[in-house]
């Protein structure tokens, strides 16, 4: 999962970070609102992060400008406001749940989870190609049926390519879905991770992913 989290307070945003990478959610950051906003109308992401409070463009200002743009992901609002009236018009102007700060990094968690399990944005329980398997909820791997471990980015690009199984992936899709903001997109750092999980869920008799030069990656039963 990737997640954009528009929010001011650099403590909070690192903190975010190293916890919300803990269970395998990709986050960038934005520091105002104007930069925000940008990032969220030109990347792709599974939910936004957002504060009320921001430079250059407020909370609720961002999420109508998101929305005006017919854009559907799910969006949480993290305020101070604790009155009935401005809850219910965070809700009106658009976001899909409210954190009253200060709140606890396990509420937080499980409302990211409760917003993008909704029908519009639900995720499948189980992915699977032949005896490959893979649950997302479970950070599991298998291979008729006995564990395979792989580490958290491979999991990641694993679980991308299943999502997309049987269509070609490009490099930047991969690159913008899969690694965070700052990876350098002319390292070879895909290359490395497709060749690790080849040696990882494949053997000489099956094979799972597939290369074509100019078009990228895909997860198929066959090239």
């Amino acid at each position: 999962m990737k997640v954009l989290l528009i929010e001011d307070d650099k403590q909070i945003a690192d903190t975010l970070k190293r916890l919300l990478k803990e269970k395998n959610i990709i986050l960038d950051w934005a520091s105002d609102g104007e930069k925000g906003l940008q990032d969220a109308l030109i990347n792709k992401y599974d939910l936004i992060l957002l504060d009320y409070n921001l430079p250059s463009l407020n909370g609720r200002q961002i999420i109508e400008k998101i929305r005006q743009e017919k854009m559907t992901l799910p969006i949480i609002m993290l305020t101070v406001r604790a009155d009935i009236e401005d809850k219910v018009d965070i809700l009106n102007s658009g976001a899909d749940d409210y954190l009253t700060k200060p709140y606890s990094f396990c509420e937080l968690l499980a409302r990211i989870k409760a917003v993008t399990r909704r029908p519009l944005t639900l995720k499948e329980k189980r992915l699977n190609i032949k005896n490959l398997e893979l649950f997302p909820d479970k950070f599991l791997v298998k291979r008729n049926g006995k564990n395979i471990r792989l580490r958290a980015k491979e999991f990641a690009l694993l679980e991308y390519l299943m999502t997309k199984k049987g269509y070609f992936v490009s490099r930047q899709e991969i690159m913008e879905n899969v690694w965070d903001a700052n990876a350098d997109p002319f390292s070879n750092t895909i290359e490395v991770h497709i060749m690790k999980l080849r040696k990882k869920i494949e053997n000489k008799n099956q094979h799972f992913i597939f290369t074509m030069p100019n078009r990228g990656y895909k997860v198929d039963e066959k090239a």
